[in-house]
């Protein structure tokens, strides 16, 4: 399903609705794109599987929050360590390295938000359309087609931390 309406329409979106992709191991539906918010913001519903870690990054440009449903989840912004559960809300201003791992003893569904918006076509770029609304069969990702895309999208990885 696709969110894109007039930009004077209000719209709802189901539980379960959304663009679905299957995006580095994950079930994220695209919730509000920017096509559908002038560029303002991307809303995406994130659903990831115990012990996910996306590799430490920056958001050039681009300020990232997400609000934990359930799971936990914890991280780092900058030189700052946080652990959250459901409920808890976590922000993350652009250009200020970050990163978070899932805890090992289940899965995590967090509803994220980045402004301006742009995240959603990443997702998009990335991903690949999902056949379900399941956790995909994990696959090692080519961390060239990441790195590379990512930089297209104001997204710079970074190495692994040191230790």
């Amino acid at each position: 399903m696709s969110t894109t309406v007039p930009a004077n329409t209000g719209f709802v979106v189901g539980p379960d609705e959304g663009t679905p992709y299957w995006f580095l191991n994950t079930l994220t539906l695209n919730k509000l794109g920017a096509a559908d918010t002038h560029g303002a913001l991307s809303v995406v519903d994130h659903r990831v599987p115990a012990g996910f870690a996306p590799p430490p990054h920056v958001h050039h440009g681009m300020d990232e929050a997400f609000y934990v449903i359930e799971g936990q989840i914890s991280g780092f912004c900058g030189d700052k360590h946080w652990s959250a559960g459901p409920g808890s809300f976590v922000f993350l201003p652009r250009d200020v390295p970050h990163g978070f791992e899932v805890s090992p003893d289940g899965p995590a569904r967090a509803l994220v938000m980045v402004a301006p918006g742009g995240f959603d076509e990443f997702v998009a770029a990335l991903g690949e359309p999902a056949g379900s609304l399941e956790l995909p069969e994990p696959t090692a990702p080519d961390p060239a087609r990441v790195v590379a895309l990512a930089a297209a999208h104001g997204i710079e990885i970074l190495p692994p931390p040191a230790g």
